[in-house]
């Protein structure tokens, strides 16, 4: 697996780094999405954030052969979903690496990004990043799985894309 852990990080040192983060920065959820803001979410919003969630629970972790739902790299609540206009939605996902130097964090946030990319039904924008404070370079990490020409150049590379397929898989 370590050969995995040096081909992800080749491949994606190769394409560009982006300048800053989004609007909304790594750390913080958008505006709106307060406590409080959650639980006056439109029944719409919770139902699209389970059907969000359904999706990614079943990914295998890279290493195990365990789902990232039965390790609790995602949870129900590690999912919000935001109507950004009629059509389309902002899908944000925080998920939580087993150890703090989890050395495929990387890998898992790829893997939701694709299943994701080729699951949802509806228009959708997605970010995804590490919950605060789970990972020693959350930040690097964060900046990595969010940036559509590295994403692009390690699903290029043709080991990469075996094994996220194979995490990605549905069970039977």
């Amino acid at each position: 697996m370590e050969w995995v852990l040096g081909l992800l990080s080749w491949t994606l040192s190769r394409a560009r780094w982006p300048l800053g983060l989004s609007e909304q920065g790594a750390a913080r959820w958008p505006l709106g999405l307060s406590e409080q803001g959650a639980a006056r979410r439109p029944r719409i919003m919770e139902e699209k954030a389970l059907e969000v969630y359904d999706l990614i629970r079943t990914i295998r972790d890279p290493e195990k052969p365990n789902t990232l739902e039965e390790l609790e790299v995602v949870t129900e609540s590690c999912v919000k979903v935001q109507k950004i206009n009629e059509e389309d939605y902002l899908v944000i996902i925080r998920f939580t690496p087993t150890v703090p130097h989890c050395s495929l964090a990387t890998l898992i946030g790829l893997c939701l990004r694709v299943k994701l990319q080729r699951c949802l039904p509806f228009k959708h924008k997605l970010e995804i990043y590490i919950s605060e404070g789970t990972h020693s370079t959350e930040e690097d990490i964060n900046k990595q799985i969010n940036d559509k020409e590295r994403v692009a150049a390690a699903m290029e590379n043709p080991n990469l894309r075996e094994i996220v397929e194979q995490c990605v898989l549905e069970p039977d």
